[in-house]
């Protein structure tokens, strides 16, 4: 980031506050001398004169400003009703000093006037003057609480946004344990069996996938391409479970491979499909994975082979709210929603013969259009 003495003053003015005051303060003032100066155009007097007073008038105007000001600061801790008292107040004496000095030095520079000094004189210069101040006072206040609001607006979406990235890190975790736990069960079950030589490539391929999953970001997104690559670190255990009962198929588009979306996000999802569609059939079967991108949005299609859901109702009820173990499907649904909003959809639906598919729909955005930005 620059420093703050190399930035340049347009843009100190638009994003710091004393800078702000100072620029909108001399603004004020100029454009207040210069419309008592264009006044008195109109009138035939000597042109000496009027500048010096108009110079006069801007110089105590913006003096009696500034005092204002320290003045607002010092009682800004006070209650809302006292501060806005002690305000007007201060409003009414400043205009008071600043009409009478302002009253004294014009009949001082214009004494072939017929216009004497008089108290009803000093009325009409005090009500224009109190506009000008009260309007000035109006204008900082409302700056002033125009910036708290700015600030607390920004501490609210700073706290939303940690809010947001400990959910989301709390459910990219939370698949660890899970898979880790049907993984671990595995291989208990071989060495159970006596199977030690495929039990003990699980633990080789579960060190694989576990190394890159602690080592990688958990906000962090990537490309679908290699998403791919991690999946296949994960199937590399699962095969040597089920063997030639699990089939896989993976059809990918060119421009769908460089689609970034959540890390491990088809992971549990596929484990689900492992545990409904592959390890309750003893044939096995096949698990595709089919994506593209259709206008502007990355789809994800996921198909088993399996039984499916004899009640969609409730089973989209049971498994989408992690009941009866169904952490995959609940965790990646809100997952997609604490990323994508109301802009991704994630549905199930069973096919003919038999089988279920998973369709998720998220925004496209992809490295090449990153790096094109």
């Amino acid at each position: 980031m620059q420093p703050l003495e190399q930035q340049p003053l347009i843009k100190k003015i638009l994003t710091l506050p004393n800078y702000q005051f100072w620029a909108l303060n001399v603004f004020g003032w100029t454009g207040y001398g210069f419309f008592v100066a264009l006044s008195a155009i109109f009138w035939d007097r000597h042109l000496g004169l009027q500048v010096a007073y108009t110079g006069m008038s801007v110089t105590s105007g913006l003096v009696l400003s500034l005092w204002l000001r320290s003045y607002f600061k010092r009682i800004w801790g006070k209650e809302a009703i006292a501060r806005g008292l002690y305000s007007l107040v201060a409003v009414i004496c400043v205009t008071a000093v600043w009409s009478f000095v302002k009253m004294e030095v014009f009949f001082a520079l214009n004494k072939d006037m017929e216009t004497s000094r008089s108290l009803f004189e000093y009325l009409g210069w005090y009500t224009y003057s109190f506009f000008i101040f009260l309007s000035w006072a109006a204008l900082y206040f409302s700056l002033k609480y125009y910036r708290m609001l700015q600030v607390e607006k920004e501490k609210t979406l700073k706290a939303q946004a940690m809010a947001h990235e400990a959910q989301l890190k709390m459910l990219r975790y939370q698949l660890n344990p899970h898979f880790l736990f049907n993984t671990l069960n595995a291989i208990s079950t071989l060495i159970l069996e006596k199977e030690t030589k495929t039990a003990n490539g699980m633990v080789t391929e579960l060190s694989k996938f576990l190394r890159y999953s602690l080592d990688n970001n958990p906000m962090q997104k990537v490309t679908l391409a290699q998403e791919v690559e991690t999946l296949q670190l994960y199937l590399g255990i699962e095969k040597l479970r089920f063997e030639e009962r699990l089939n896989i198929s993976f059809t990918i588009s060119d421009s769908a491979r460089h689609a970034l979306i959540p890390s491990l996000l088809m992971q549990p999802l596929i484990e689900n499909a492992i545990k409904y569609a592959i390890a309750k059939s003893p044939t096995g079967g096949t698990i595709a994975l089919d994506a593209d991108v259709l206008h502007n949005q990355l789809s994800i299609q996921l198909t088993d082979n399996g039984p499916g859901i004899a009640d969609m109702a409730i089973a989209l009820r049971e498994r989408l709210e992690g009941e009866h173990g169904g952490v995959g499907l609940a965790n990646t649904r809100e997952r997609l929603k604490e990323l994508y909003g109301s802009a991704h959809s994630f549905e199930l639906e069973n096919i003919q013969p038999h089988g279920l598919r998973i369709t998720i729909r998220i925004p496209f955005s992809s490295t090449e259009r990153s790096k094109a930005a």
